[in-house]
């Protein structure tokens, strides 16, 4: 069975790890069902270190440090960007650009992301035919409709139910 590779934004890990967003338990089924292969790489990881310690968030230092663990158990890491990779477009948020580099180096299918600046390059001709960019609520709408009764199922053995 072909296991895609999928690049999840720091939004999207917080929403799954961090709040729990039930609208994404079928996607975080499927994540831990081992359905989808998660790539990363440093300094996204080290990104998600430094959201997690917001003080707005509150996070206590021992479950900042379980969550980071948490997701890092369930990613690929990938090396930094050769120097001769093919190009991308450049994201209004240079934040965001190791997202679409990451993707790209790690052949994924598709970035997961409510990001609009990422979005908006989802048709872009340097993208569109390497990866896929949609929100996490779009893929689960048309996971659903390619595979109803798996979204039902994990939905069902997510996490927390």
């Amino acid at each position: 069975m072909h296991i895609p590779t999928v690049v999840l934004d720091t939004n999207t890990v917080m929403a799954l790890w961090f709040f729990e967003d039930p609208g994404l338990s079928a996607l975080r089924a499927y994540i831990e069902s081992a359905r989808l292969r998660l790539a990363c790489r440093s300094d996204a990881l080290e990104e998600l270190r430094r959201v997690l310690a917001y003080r707005q968030f509150a996070i206590d230092p021992a479950r900042q440090t379980a969550l980071l663990a948490a997701y890092r158990a369930r990613v690929v890491c990938i090396a930094p960007p050769a120097a001769d990779a093919s190009p991308l477009p450049a994201c209004r948020d240079p934040d965001d650009q190791k997202f679409l580099e990451i993707a790209r180096d790690a052949g994924a299918s598709l970035l997961l992301t409510r990001d609009k600046a990422l979005l908006r390059l989802a048709s872009h001709r340097l993208v569109r035919e390497r990866f896929g960019i949609l929100t996490p609520e779009r893929w689960l709408a048309k996971a659903g409709e390619v595979f109803p009764q798996y979204v039902a199922d994990t939905a069902d053995s997510a996490p927390g139910r």
